[in-house]
Order: structure tokens, then sequence, then C-alpha cells
């Protein structure tokens, strides 16, 4: 399952400093406005110690971890939404991801140009939502028009779709995101259709910098207001030092252990923002695993196991007799395939069974 998640955010706020660090890719990240021009793509492994751990217990040859894409995309400014700096090419780039991943700046650094000459990270969000919003409302003022004709005709989707645009127009003529307007689940088909940037989940990066006159740390107000902010919205958000974790991104182990706690940085930055963006695009994570490989399979959540079995291949849904699953722990503890299943703890499982994070699955087709 390929899913990408688009980096976005105002110029010099470390989106590029970001993604150098996410991907180990060198990607340009200069001190001034639109360095990225050409979105760069990243795959990222999903950090998950339980195909570790599952691969030395089956010793297999090979382990694949399960992975998410990210997408550096160009810095967005005021006015991007009627074409301004980027903004035609910026809208066009976020549209084909499946999820936004917004970098907020939370420090002070008079040797880092901000754009706005200001640093207010809710001043920032405001600034780029609005910018997505007044693009989507283009969108749907657009569709309005041209379903005027198929209204008339009768048609009942298209009065649907009608009903459902105006619940948006006036979400997004107050300033609100789509992803905030209730719909039926006829609706919600008809939405689907528009594509719309802000019916994307939002995940919230907040960067900062080791040594820095960091808002969080000196619980500035603004800092706060931000906060208040992602409460009212039930929004989700990470902390990341965007430079500290591109310079510990060629260490491993111990050593990136080592330098992490000598600069102070307790938290694993990128480890975390991956996490979060695995679970903000709503998946979750099988294994299958033997001597020849240990690999985890990315689904939705919530898919019965026919469709689990597409992950692998399309023809598993249609060819599905059942399913032999066991808990990735439960396997681990039991110490072989052998012993789990004379403690009844491999469970024979049919079409209707929905697959849960963590399950170590082998398909019977």
């Amino acid at each position: 399952m390929s899913l990408s998640i688009g980096i976005v955010g105002l110029p010099n706020v470390g989106k590029s400093t970001l993604f150098n660090a996410l991907t180990r890719k060198a990607v340009a990240c200069e001190n001034y406005p639109f360095c990225t021009i050409d979105p760069s793509v990243g795959v990222v492994a999903v950090p998950d110690e339980r195909i570790a751990k599952l691969s030395d217990f089956s010793k297999s040859a090979k382990t694949i971890p399960a992975a998410v894409e990210f997408v550096d995309i160009a810095g967005l400014v005021k006015g991007a939404s009627a074409g301004e700096g980027l903004g035609n090419k910026f809208l066009t780039n976020i549209r084909e991801t499946d999820a936004i991943a917004e970098v907020v700046r939370i420090f002070e650094d008079d040797n880092i140009i901000h754009v706005a000459n200001k640093i207010d990270p809710l001043s920032d969000i405001e600034t780029i939502n609005l910018e997505l919003i007044l693009a989507d409302l283009q969108t749907v003022t657009k569709r309005a028009s041209a379903l005027g004709s198929e209204i008339k005709k009768g048609s009942k989707s298209a009065i649907i779709e009608n009903g459902a645009i105006e619940k948006l127009k006036v979400a997004m003529e107050a300033g609100k995101l789509a992803s905030i307007v209730s719909f039926d689940d006829k609706e919600i088909v008809e939405v689907s259709k528009l594509c719309l940037i802000t019916m994307k989940p939002i995940l919230y990066i907040l960067n900062k910098k080791a040594g820095g006159k960091n808002l969080d740390e000196l619980n500035d107000e603004r800092y706060k207001k931000l906060i208040k902010f992602f409460n009212e919205v039930k929004a989700k958000y990470v902390i990341v030092d965007a430079g500290i974790e591109q310079e510990l991104k060629d260490l491993e182990g111990a050593d990136k252990k080592e330098m992490r706690e000598g600069l102070g940085v307790k938290d694993d930055g990128i480890n975390n923002l991956i996490k979060a963006g695995y679970d903000l695009l709503g998946l979750i994570t099988y294994f299958t695993t033997g001597e020849d490989e240990t690999r985890a399979w990315t689904i939705k959540k919530g898919w019965n196991a026919p469709m689990a079995g597409t992950a692998i291949h399309g023809d598993f849904k249609d060819k599905f007799v059942r399913a032999e699953v066991i808990e990735w722990d439960k396997l681990f503890a039991s110490g072989s395939y052998g012993s789990a299943r004379e403690k009844g703890l491999v469970k024979t499982e049919g079409k209707e069974y929905i697959v849960k994070d963590g399950d170590v699955i082998e398909f019977k087709i």
C-alpha cells in the first residue's frame, strides 16, 4: 500500500531539513525562500521493534519493515491560492498526497529569515490553512456552477452533492477546514470525488532548535495559544528539532543515542514523527515471518482478513480460504510455532476476521 504525506509550511521553517533527517536523502535546504521547487520523495521505514524480534525469532534471511512515503513540497506563501509564489505548483503537489504534515517554527533566531518577519506559529498555521481553504472554495464554487443543469434534470446524486457543497461553502467562507463538516453516508461519497485538500488529515510538526529561544521551553504566550488551538480542534502534533535530527541522521544505535544525550535531546523526534504519520493515515501493521523473510505489511484499520491479504497479492481476496493468526508477542513468548499451536494460541480465522495491529498471519488460499 503506497500512501504519502506531504510536508508543507511557510518558507524557511525547516521542511527540507526535516526531510533530510527523515530520509537521509540530500535535498537543498539553504536559507532562502523557494529553495525547494520540485517535490522530493522519500520512502521511510516505520520504526517498529517487533519486526526485529520476529526476524530473530525466525532466523529470517531478510527483514522488510513497513514504510510510509514523505514528500517535500515547495514553501507556501500568502496568496498561494491566487497563484502567488509557487502557489499553483504547491497546490497541485499537495492534492496528490494522502495527508499533510504541516511544519511550523517555534524558535526565535535572527540569523534565519522568517517570511513574515515574526515568529508566531498559530499565525503561520492560519496563513497556510487559509490558502488551502481558499483553494478548496474555488473548487466547490466551480463545481456548484456546473451542477445546475444536472439538478434540473432531476439527478439524485447531483442534488445530494449540491447539499454537501452548500455545507462546505458555509464552513469555508467562515475560514474552516472541510474536515470539520459533518456529512451523511451519501454526501461523503459525493464529497470524496472533489478531492479537497482540507479533507486530508493534518499532523502539525513543531520545529524547535537546540540551544535556541524555543517557545515551548519559555512557556511563551504564543505557544500557549498554539496548544489551546490544538486542543480545541483535537489536532495531532509532534515536537521535533529538525536541525539536530539532521545532524544525527547518519548515526545508528549506541552512537546515535550517545550523541542525542550529549546534545540534550531526550526524545527521538524523527521516530515519533514517522509513527504519528503512519497513525494519521489510519494504518496498522501485520506480519508474516519465516526463514526466508520477516515482513511488515501495511493495511488500513478495520480491514478483514481477505482484504488484508491483498497487501501481499491482489488474488488473496478472491482466493481466501482461511487465515492462521497469532499475536506477535504470544508467538515470540512461545519460542516456536509448534509450542504456540500446542498451547492453542494459533487461531483459525475466516473471512469476517478483522485484522489487528501486530497479528502474525499465514494465509491459506
